[in-house]
Parts: structure tokens; C-alpha cells; sequence
């Protein structure tokens, strides 16, 4: 009898444990489609089509009645202002434009060629030392020929001279109406005559202005000079020996005419280069801004002065045309 009641035991204990492993999967499918349930619901909340209407977006700004007053103040006055007349006038530009567009015919490249070869012709007939006006009036009276022969002309004289009934209709629209289109597509072009009128209006007595040397004042003994350059055998090369100011140069000069001893060059020369983008000189160095030069001349000679001759820069194409350099012959 116990054994018979044993296996009786062991089936009862795996059912009473296969019911609550039953019952503990109800309670998980449970719990899971729970929060399946709550996640759907919360994510229609959020989502709804109302719910981001009544809560404005984090940074957003939001405006008063009387803000939203102004803005539409501001537009209306903005399109009250706006200047209709001259749209309506641009808009009906565009549109003509565009039709004298869609009406003009691109002529064809042989006549194009004959076109610019004649016009050619007329200018080397007119000779090469004719202003722009004088050349201006010779392409108009050739416009003007062409047309005049073009009306007259029968189909036959058309085409002898080498145009067919369509290229003869083609030209004298080109040349009537779209002239300066025609100018163009050949590449002519000729730029206007322009007069060039001074007028002085300076009082006769005035002075004529001064440049500005920076730096202090130079003393009257260094005889100052502007665009001036003096030669002289060079005391110190001013290559390797620059100034702040004029001023430092010629007071350079002096005090190394004080400091020499018997028998060494004196300095009574000083050049100086008082622009920023350095200064010419015909040797083979780069002359830059603040050198100066320390020579000595028995008998000073001028280099250069005020301006640089034409027959000077057509030997010398980089000289510019002023002499930027500064100098003076310290007095004695």
C-alpha cells in the first residue's frame, strides 16, 4: 500500500506545480499588456494633434495682443509703401523685352562674318588717327547705306550681292531695330568721347600747399629737400642704416661729421626714404621704407629731381614718376 500511494503523491505535486507556473505566466502576460496598454495611452496623449497647439515648444516665444498689433501694423504699412507704379512699369519691361527677344532672330554666322568685315573696311578707309566720334559716324552712315540699299534693292540685286529673300529680311530688321544687339554679336564695340574740362578755381595770391614730412621739423641747416636725390660717395650704406624720421637722418649726418677723425669722409649729404612702399633707384637693391643714405661730395650734384624724365622711364620701365626720395647738403 505505501507504494502505491507514493507515485499517487508525485502526481499530485507536479500538477499543484504546473498550476501555479500556469498561474504565474497569466500574471506576467497581465502585467506586460498592462504597460502595453498604459505606453499606447500615454504616447496618444502626447502625440494628439491638440496637444502641441495649447503647449507652446520649449524656447518658443510668445507674443502679447498688442505685439501681434504691431506686426500687422508694420506689414501694412511695409505694403502701403511698397512702389507699385514702378513694379507694374518693370513688369511690363520684362514683358516687352520679351518679345522683341522671341521676335529677334539670330543671324547666321556667314552674314555675321560679312557684316563685321565690311563694317572693318569702313574704319581702315577712315584711317587710323580718327577720334571715337569720327568712327561712331562712319559705322552709322554704313548702317544707314545697308539699309537704304536693302529697301531699294529687288530680289535679283539681293542676290548678286549674296543674300537670300529670308537673310535680307533678317539684316534690315537687325539693322532697324536691333542695332546695338548686331554691335555686340560681331563684338564692336566703341567707347564714347570724353572731355576732360579743368577748372581752376584757386585764388592767384594762394600758396600752394605743403607736403607733410612725418617726424619732427628738420632744422634749417639740413636744407631739406622733397623728391630730391643727391649722389656723393657713401659715408653709410642705408641698406643696413635706417632713421625714424628725415629729422634722424640729417641729425645722423651731422654727428658723424663731428665724430670723424682726420682724414676720414665727412658726411654733408643726407638721403632719405620717407615712403612706406620703400623707394626707386636704378641699382640692382631693394631701396625700403626709413633708409638713409650718409655721403659726402665736394661739389653735391643732383641725381634726380622732382620728377623722373620720359626718355629716363622708357629706358627704365619700373621707375615711377616722381622721385620718392628726400635729401638735403647740410650747410656749413
Amino acid at each position: 500500500m505505501v507504494r502505491g500511494l507514493a507515485p499517487a503523491t508525485a502526481l499530485r505535486g507536479r500538477a499543484a506545480a504546473a498550476a501555479r507556473w500556469c498561474t504565474c505566466r497569466r500574471v506576467a502576460v497581465a502585467v506586460c499588456l498592462g504597460n502595453l496598454a498604459a505606453a499606447l495611452l500615454v504616447a496618444r496623449a502626447l502625440y494628439a494633434p491638440g496637444t502641441f497647439a495649447s503647449a507652446p515648444k520649449r524656447g518658443e516665444a510668445r507674443y502679447s495682443k498688442e505685439q501681434v498689433r504691431w506686426v500687422e501694423e508694420s506689414i501694412r504699412i511695409r505694403r502701403a509703401a511698397e512702389p507699385v507704379e514702378l513694379i507694374e512699369a518693370v513688369k511690363k519691361l520684362r514683358k516687352a523685352f520679351a518679345r522683341e527677344e522671341k521676335r529677334r532672330k539670330e543671324l547666321p554666322l556667314e552674314l555675321k562674318q560679312k557684316v563685321s568685315r565690311e563694317i572693318l573696311q569702313r574704319l581702315r578707309d577712315l584711317g587710323e588717327n580718327r577720334n571715337t566720334t569720327e568712327q561712331r559716324e562712319a559705322v552709322e552712315s554704313w548702317r544707314v547705306e545697308k539699309l537704304k540699299y536693302i529697301r531699294s534693292s529687288s530680289t535679283q540685286n539681293l542676290s548678286n550681292f549674296g543674300l537670300s529673300s529670308e537673310e535680307s529680311r533678317m539684316l534690315k530688321q537687325a539693322l532697324d531695330f536691333n542695332w546695338r544687339m548686331l554691335l555686340e554679336d560681331i563684338g564692336l564695340w566703341i567707347p564714347p568721347t570724353v572731355y576732360h574740362i579743368e577748372h581752376d578755381d584757386k585764388p592767384e595770391n594762394e600758396q600752394e600747399e605743403q607736403e607733410i614730412v612725418p617726424g619732427p621739423p628738420l632744422p634749417p641747416e639740413c636744407n631739406a629737400e622733397l623728391h630730391t636725390d643727391y649722389g656723393g660717395t657713401a659715408v653709410r650704406w642705408g641698406l643696413t642704416h635706417h632713421k625714424e624720421s628725415a629729422a634722424d637722418c640729417c641729425q645722423a649726418c651731422i654727428d658723424q661729421a663731428k665724430r670723424a677723425k682726420p682724414g676720414a669722409l665727412k658726411c654733408n649729404i643726407w638721403v632719405y626714404c620717407p615712403s612706406e612702399y620703400g623707394c626707386y633707384s636704378p641699382d640692382k637693391y631693394e631701396h625700403k621704407h626709413q633708409e638713409c643714405w650718409l655721403k659726402q661730395a665736394d661739389h653735391p650734384k643732383l641725381n634726380f629731381k622732382d620728377r623722373y624724365s620720359e626718355p629716363y622711364r622708357d629706358s627704365h620701365p619700373t621707375a615711377p614718376v616722381v622721385v620718392p626720395w628726400m635729401s638735403g647738403v647740410i650747410s656749413a
